[in-house]
């Protein structure tokens, strides 16, 4: 079977995306395996299916690169302005994700905002803390992220057996000013550094509020900058959250499922 697909990345995290709005991909997570490899496939932190929806503009079915099913802040947004490229939508859009429905608009810079949804508090761990914003994160507070061992300390968390079994992703942050942080992911499903994830960083903002850094925030990750801005309620929650940064398209092509 050849497929048609889009190679897309948002701050260096990196899709394959699919126009299957005929559900013809197959329903077998080793074809999301072998197109996601870096060495025998086209290489990705995860797959994306475009599909229809009934009464939203349309259905984004996320995968990690090991198959595994999460929300991915970063693959919303690539799957934004990919939706945009296929002419299903205009410059806002309403979608459904793993997560529930998701609201978004793009510019005309590919800049994508991404509503994501209320978060009601963090859980504080010694000095991390977490919460699951569609996809569960650790969030230590580093002095230098560019000494953090992000493979290492990642994988002994997230393999922890605090979290089995399902594992979390782990996120490192510094403080880089009153509104600005630097923040690396070891991200669950793909089981290594990624250059940027989007829920991540967006967890990592709202963690960041807790030690007095001001919405909106500017952060700096390994594959790009993103800011994210939210409203801090007197109870704790967090509302009106919007993840904000590139999605771009790198090259399309066709590929024979074996």
């Amino acid at each position: 079977m050849t497929i048609r697909f889009y190679k897309y990345q948002g701050t260096g995290n990196d899709f394959v995306m699919i126009d299957d709005r005929n559900n013809e991909f197959p329903d077998d997570t080793r074809y999301v395996q072998q197109l996601c490899d870096r060495r025998f496939g086209i290489g990705a932190d995860g797959l994306i299916l475009i599909r229809n929806h009934p009464t939203l503009d349309f259905e984004m079915v996320y995968f990690n690169a090991d198959g595994s099913k999460s929300l991915c802040g970063n693959g919303s947004r690539c799957a934004v302005n990919f939706a945009k490229q296929l002419d299903i939508i205009g410059n806002e859009t309403s979608f459904l994700t793993i997560d529930g429905e998701y609201r978004a608009t793009i510019d005309n810079n590919n800049i994508v905002h991404l509503n994501m949804r209320n978060i009601e508090g963090l859980s504080q761990k010694n000095e991390a803390y977490f919460l699951d914003n569609g996809s569960p994160h650790h969030i230590i507070f580093t002095t230098n992220n560019s000494q953090t061992d992000v493979y290492n300390d990642g994988k002994t968390i997230r393999e922890s057996d605090e979290y089995k079994p399902n594992g979390t992703n782990v996120n490192f942050v510094e403080i880089l000013g009153s509104n600005a942080i630097d923040v690396r992911t070891f991200e669950r499903g793909v089981e290594n550094e990624t250059l940027s994830c989007g829920t991540g960083v967006t967890a990592s903002c709202l963690a960041a509020s807790q030690k007095g850094i001001q919405s909106p925030i500017s952060v700096k990750t390994k594959g790009g900058n993103l800011s994210v801005k939210f409203k801090k309620t007197e109870n704790g929650t967090f509302e009106n959250i919007w993840l904000s940064g590139p999605a771009k398209l790198v090259f399309s092509g066709q590929i024979d499922l074996l």
